[in-house]
């Protein structure tokens, strides 16, 4: 018991640093779970449980930023909700054996959009002044962020990459202000696929506790240790991570 709680206290000390940073925490907490021999849908539940209250820290680090966003952006917080809950539905449909055979595909997908959050952010940086205020505007930024979030109640990882790249098109400029509106929409489609799974009963308890004081304390070191290691090294080691990761699930779901 101290191994199996020694492990994950560990691999959620890591994602709550790496979430600080650049996130993609989830990359880790998850295979944990899985790998101390947890059912992968009942270890996602618990990452998704056990990772969800560092959003908040975040949401609180950006609050400044976020008082100058349009207020018409604060209607995504609908299609998240929405889309949250219906995907946390969906994981607790899916059969095990099926879902251990679609997790090493999530964690590629996952890695993959992981790796793609520089070129976002450097696209976001060149897109035009923001039209948040038309109609078109409103109707596309409801309908991807609806998609966005049943992904993100299924799974979870990268959705603040998808996002990013989505405020990006919509026509934000300011990078902590985006930011900010992703940790707040991460936080309602968390949040209720959290509060589905804890209905259900999916929820390991010892486990989520001990990777929810984890994370919390990672997050606080990982900024200090961000700025020794850097922002690219950081990256490389998530992505490094990621990919060995789903290799390892490819070939124990496949083979």
């Amino acid at each position: 018991m101290l191994i199996r709680h020694g492990v994950v206290f560990v691999a959620a000390f890591i994602a709550g640093a790496i979430n600080s940073v650049a996130g993609g925490g989830t990359l880790l907490s998850f295979p944990a779970l899985v790998w101390i021999g947890l059912p992968s849908v009942m270890a996602n539940a618990t990452s998704t449980v056990a990772i969800w209250p560092g959003s908040f820290g975040g949401m609180l680090g950006y609050r400044e930023d976020m008082r100058t966003l349009p207020r018409s952006s604060y209607l995504l917080i609908i299609p998240s909700a929405i889309g949250g809950i219906i995907g946390a539905v969906l994981l607790a449909l899916t059969p095990t054996a099926l879902f251990d055979r679609l997790v090493p595909l999530l964690i590629l997908f996952a890695t993959l959009l992981f790796m793609l959050q520089e070129p976002v952010q450097r696209m976001i940086k060149t897109t035009g002044k923001a039209h948040a205020g038309s109609i078109s505007w409103l109707i596309g930024a409801l309908m991807f962020q609806f998609f966005v979030s049943l992904y993100g109640g299924y799974f979870g990882a990268g959705i603040g990459i998808l996002m990013l790249a989505a405020f990006g098109i919509l026509g934000y400029t300011d990078i902590h202000q985006m930011n900010g509106l992703k940790t707040l929409l991460a936080v309602f489609i968390n949040g209720v696929a959290a509060m589905y799974f804890i209905w259900k009963g999916l929820v390991v308890w010892p486990e989520a506790i001990v990777m929810m004081v984890a994370s919390i304390l990672g997050g606080i070191w990982g900024a200090g240790f961000a700025r020794r290691l850097g922002q690219k090294g950081v990256r490389r080691i998530v992505v490094v991570i990621g990919f060995g990761m789903a290799l390892s699930m490819l070939l124990r779901a496949y083979l």
